[in-house]
């Protein structure tokens, strides 16, 4: 198992705990130097609060946890390629390298509706690896929209 499958699979648990939550089942994982920083998972539907995507929640602690709103050298494993939101927080906050599970035909912005991860096209770049675990991830997804869809 690569380093890359192992923190997934962690992000992987969180998007497990989404699940039994009722929400939809992506989570998230930072990492730095190695070290697990902060875990998140979806929390939309339990807060009322359109931002709380697992992303956003691992952030957030991630900031508090190391105390600066920048998380260089940090990467985030993420089970679902990010939304446009997602993507500019991850952006913003200086994330070095993301890292996601399966793709988003509908929403994503890491290469499949649009790529705004692009080199140079903002101040900071983030490198991106996507399809990690994409198996596991997809197949969480799948199983929640179909029971909602029952």
């Amino acid at each position: 198992m690569t380093q890359d499958e192992r923190f997934m699979r962690l992000a992987l648990k969180e998007a497990e705990r989404a699940f039994l939550e009722d929400e939809v089942p992506v989570g998230a994982c930072i990492v730095r130097e190695g070290v697990v920083v902060a875990l998140g998972h979806n929390r939309r539907e339990g807060t009322d609060d359109v931002t709380a995507h697992a992303e956003i929640e691992a952030i957030r602690k991630a900031q508090r946890v190391l105390g600066d709103w920048r998380l260089e050298g940090c990467t985030l494993y993420v089970t679902l390629e990010p939304c446009l939101m997602c993507a500019g927080a991850i952006i913003q906050a200086r994330v070095a390298r993301l890292v996601f599970g399966a793709w988003d035909p509908k929403g994503g912005v890491a290469g499949s509706v649009l790529n705004v991860f692009v080199p140079g096209l903002f101040p900071h770049s983030v490198s991106v690896t996507g399809g990690v675990c994409a198996e596991e991830c997809g197949a969480l997804l799948r199983r929640y929209f179909q029971g909602k869809r029952k």
